[in-house]
C-alpha cells in the first residue's frame, strides 16, 4: 500500500520506484510525492515528479493527491532554474498524447537555448556520474 492507502500498480514502474524497490536518482520525497531524474533526459537536469497514489491521469487522483502534487512540481520548478532560468513542463495523458509510463507525472526540463529537445536525433542514457552530480545539485531544500 502507498501512503495513501491505494495499492501499487503491477508492473508499474513508477510505483516500484515509489516504494524504494526500483533504482531512482530521488531529489525530493515527501509523504505524498517524489520527484527524481529521468533515465533518458531531453536535457541536462530533466526530471519526473509523480504522485504516490497511483492514477494513469491527473484527473484519476483525488483532489489531496492533485494538490500535494502540483506543491511538488513548484519546488521542483524554483530548484530546476538552479540549472537554466528557463524550463518546460509536461504532462503527457493517453498513448496518442505520447505517455509511456501509465503512472500520471510531469516533466520537468531545464532548456539551455538549444534546439527543441522534443525532437532530438538520440536521447543518450543518463550516467551514473551526471546523475549523482545532479541529485547533489537538486536535491537540497
Amino acid at each position: 500500500m502507498t501512503s495513501h492507502g491505494t495499492k501499487p500498480a503491477a508492473g508499474c514502474v513508477f510505483c516500484e520506484i515509489i516504494a524504494h524497490s526500483s533504482p531512482a536518482y530521488v531529489v525530493f520525497e515527501d509523504e505524498s510525492t517524489m520527484a527524481f531524474l529521468d533515465l533518458f533526459p531531453f536535457t541536462r537536469g530533466h526530471l519526473l515528479v509523480v504522485p504516490k497514489h497511483h492514477g494513469e491521469r491527473l484527473t484519476d487522483l483525488p483532489p489531496e493527491s492533485q494538490a500535494a502534487l502540483i506543491r511538488t512540481l513548484d519546488i521542483m520548478c524554483r530548484r530546476a532554474e538552479r540549472l537554466a532560468p528557463d524550463y518546460n513542463v509536461a504532462l503527457n495523458a493517453g498513448a496518442a498524447a505520447g505517455q509511456i509510463i501509465f503512472h500520471v507525472h510531469f516533466h520537468v526540463i531545464p532548456r539551455y537555448g538549444a534546439a527543441n529537445p522534443f525532437h532530438p536525433t538520440t536521447r543518450a542514457r543518463l550516467s551514473v556520474s551526471e546523475a549523482q552530480a545532479l541529485t547533489s545539485e537538486l536535491s537540497s531544500p
